[in-house]
């Protein structure tokens, strides 16, 4: 494990066997029964606490995600706080889990249907925010009366150690287990048998593979991909604002967001003057490690991960696009406050203009800090554009025409929309997740449908005798 502002390795990672995934989801299994049993009232009590728990850790939770993600402190800190909001939300779980009641539905007979928890389930958790999707995943989870095993990612597990003792301080022993690992406790969790439900953050190559195998094991999956997520500018926006937008969620996180910008799509006579107003803000990003309170955006994750952004921008020009600010070499302050060997995994923003479908700078998910600029006519090239496109995670639309702005919203095949917002990730109370390529199964993450995901539905028919004697009815039963 390497701490990415300097390049130098910190410490290891124990990858846990065989036999300690098994032992993992024992625990959470022995936990399931007492814990799906514990009244609502208590429940509810304790996501209270959970909630004063991590919100009294905040700071410390984003020390950990700058040290071994590299994210600037600002950003680990809104991490954070975008985390809590899941468990707040989770606080209203007697609400949330309210069945619904039929009286007399048919004759003396009443219906009502309970949300009841599935057991075991598990949460896969990406690198990049080592927080907050644990807290999507584990609060509903927990709150419906699961029992939850997390594996967050090697690359900086030092965060979810944190959260599992405060977890630890708050709710019974068991309900919360999590287990370091890599790909071989990814497959442990997703074959046994006793896991119910499998919940996936990451690329779309494993996204596909963890819900294959998921189902195929006849768990209940989400699985969550990757993105290429455009934001249109239509001629009548603001270009102050747009540019602005582009450059915070092109490069804030050194890219590595799944609802990062990394596609400006400029329509008509916006092109020249926006490619311009971007290119002339980018000498303002401060780059340099989290810890740093000028730094506006840290390194990234590993040196593998660096380099594989930077051939990006090396092979853009060979592929027929313009490569207008060449950030494949970070500044050298940069890596000069990084210190270490290697002066950590930083690189500098780049900025890739006339990009086209099929060059490589357009097609793969980067996952770094390069913006591509594709230039079309028309309202109607944009949105043809942004359907092809086999990703449908999340886009915005720059304008000041409403109208536009509502046709956009009918028109366009993304699961998350923003109009004049360039990061439209939901609050908590409504759900994430996108369509296509981003999204494999029907449920995505958190908000209500986290709580659909975390339950499964009984229906309960009862009749209770009447005080006076029936007659025997050998017909089949009718509704009367």
């Amino acid at each position: 494990m390497y701490n990415p502002a300097t390049g130098q390795r910190t410490a290891e990672v124990t990858l846990a066997t065989e036999a300690e995934v098994a032992d993992a989801v024992r625990v959470a299994s022995a936990a399931a029964t007492d814990w799906s049993r514990t009244s609502l009232a208590r429940r509810v009590g304790l996501m209270f606490r959970l909630r004063e728990l991590v919100s009294g850790h905040q700071s410390e939770l984003a020390a950990l995600i700058t040290r071994e993600h590299g994210k600037v402190r600002s950003d680990a800190l809104g991490e954070v706080a975008r985390g809590l909001e899941c468990v707040e939300f989770a606080c209203g779980i007697p609400t949330l889990l309210r069945g619904e009641y039929s009286a007399e539905a048919s004759g003396g007979i009443d219906v009502h249907t309970v949300a009841r928890p599935l057991g075991v389930v598990a949460g896969i958790t990406p690198f990049n925010f080592p927080v907050m999707v644990p807290l999507w995943m584990l609060a509903n989870a927990v709150a419906c009366g699961n029992t939850f095993v997390l594996k967050p990612s090697e690359k900086d597990p030092s965060a979810s150690l944190l959260l599992a003792e405060l977890v630890a301080r708050g709710l019974p022993e068991g309900v919360v287990n999590v287990l370091q690992g890599d790909a071989p406790a990814v497959t442990g969790l997703l074959e046994h048998p006793d896991v119910a439900a499998v919940s996936f953050v990451g690329s779309t190559p494993v996204a596909r593979h963890i819900y294959e195998a998921g189902t195929r094991a006849g768990k209940r999956v989400q699985a969550l991909g990757g993105a290429k997520n455009h934001m249109v500018v239509l001629p009548d926006a603001d270009l102050g604002a747009a540019a602005n937008a582009a450059i915070n969620a092109g490069y804030g996180s050194a890219g590595e967001r799944c609802m990062a910008i990394s596609v400006v799509v400029a329509v008509g006579s916006v092109a020249d003057p926006l490619v311009d107003a971007i290119a002339a803000r980018i000498p303002d990003v401060v780059i340099g490690p989290g810890d740093q309170e000028a730094s506006m955006m840290g390194p990234l994750i590993t040196a593998e991960h660096r380099d594989r952004v930077r051939s990006y921008v090396a092979g853009a020009a060979g592929g027929g696009a313009t490569v207008v600010v060449d950030g494949s070499r970070p500044p050298a302050a940069a890596v000069a406050s990084g210190g270490g060997d290697t002066g950590g995994f930083f690189l500098g923003c780049s900025l890739v203009d006339q990009v086209r479908p099929g060059m490589r700078v357009y097609d793969d998910e980067i996952f770094g800090p390069v913006l591509a600029v594709v230039r079309v006519d028309s309202y109607d090239e944009a949105v043809a554009l942004v359907n092809a496109n086999p990703y449908g995670n999340g886009v915005a639309l720059f304008t000041r025409d409403g109208g536009a702005a509502r046709q956009f919203q009918r028109d366009i095949q993304v699961g998350m929309v923003g109009i004049n917002v360039p990061i439209p990730v939901p609050v908590a109370w409504h759900s994430f997740g996108g369509w296509k390529a981003s999204l494999f199964g029907d449920s995505p993450i958190y908000g209500p449908e986290g709580i659909r995901f975390y339950t499964r539905p009984q229906v309960v028919t009862s009749r209770w005798p009447d005080p006076t004697p029936e007659a025997i009815d050998l017909g089949f039963p009718m509704n009367r």
